[in-house]
């Protein structure tokens, strides 16, 4: 049940960005075409930079557990066997000590944020904590993942990542 739940919020916060990328264009094309028609887009610079971030932090957790992120492999693929473990394990280990830090500030800032009532310093002058929830919601979410696949490592089993992609692979032979 909690494997199914935490799948789903990852596969959500996936989505979530692939709907944030498009927001982007969007913005994007709004500021140009606004331009090209004489009229002033206020903020459609600093609304695609929201969205961008949001897009890039909210997609972590989601390309993790697809074994997306960029893994330096190049000491792994000479061990095998306890010693790759052990390698992958304190690896996993110390992402996960970097996601935490990653969240715990991320959300510290949005919370600053909305104390003091702080606000962007482009033309939009918009609240700065809505954007930044969005990143500190994928840095908790990226935290969770980091810390599901290391107890699963540290229980004997493999992460899901792992899981997933063995299966991948296996369907796609």
């Amino acid at each position: 049940m909690l494997r199914r739940v935490l799948t789903a919020a990852y596969d959500a916060a996936g989505y979530l960005a692939a709907l944030f990328m498009v927001a982007t264009l969007a913005m994007v094309l709004a500021g140009i075409v606004s331009r090209l028609e004489g009229v002033y887009f206020r903020g459609a610079d600093a609304y695609a930079g929201y969205c961008m971030a949001a897009a890039g932090f909210l997609a972590l957790a989601y390309t993790f557990k697809h074994g997306e992120h960029i893994r330096v492999s190049l000491v792994l693929e000479r061990l095998s066997g306890r010693a790759r473990r052990s390698i992958e394990t304190l690896a996993l280990a110390l992402s996960t000590l970097a996601g935490a830090l990653l969240a715990l500030y991320s959300v510290r800032l949005a919370w600053q944020s909305w104390i003091i009532h702080d606000v962007s310093q482009a033309v939009d002058a918009s609240p700065l904590w809505i954007p930044q929830l969005a990143m500190a919601a994928g840095s908790l979410l990226l935290l969770v993942a980091l810390a599901d696949d290391l107890f699963a490592r540290l229980s004997g089993r493999e992460p899901s990542r792992l899981q997933r992609s063995a299966n991948e692979a296996g369907h796609a032979e």
